[in-house]
């Protein structure tokens, strides 16, 4: 019975941190899109800017809300899951959804982000 509660808390605390992750994102990206109306930022520069945006979205989402054991663990799941939900988001307010290497690479790179903020977010000192 006490395997099913940690459980549970473990997975409620993943979602709390995508949530975080997620509303950190959605914000970032709106300050972002009124930057780019007034500036003239490269296209070149908009990338790797919304990916800088996710990987710090995840990890503050998976600092705050990770605790107890198995952090790699949560954090992996925190990294998939906002890696999966956001795509989901932006592919359908852009209007299609195509898988490609890039969606791979993006959520390789949520769950490396997800797994270092669970890493770090057990170990440090609160």
């Amino acid at each position: 019975m006490r395997d099913e509660i940690s459980y549970g808390n473990g997975l409620f605390s993943v979602i709390k941190a995508v949530g975080l992750a997620l509303g950190i994102s959605f914000l970032s990206v709106l300050v972002f899109a009124s930057v780019l109306r007034c500036t003239h930022v490269s296209d070149k520069a908009i990338y790797p800017i919304n990916q800088t945006i996710k990987v710090i979205s995840i990890f503050l989402g998976g600092l705050f809300f990770i605790n107890g054991d198995k952090g790699w663990l949560k954090g992996l799941g925190v990294g998939a899951l906002f890696t999966a939900v956001s795509y989901l988001t932006f592919s359908a307010l852009g209007g299609g959804f195509a898988l490609s290497g890039l969606a791979v690479a993006e959520l390789a790179l949520g769950i490396i982000a997800g797994i270092l903020s669970g890493v770090v977010a057990v170990n440090s000192k609160r």
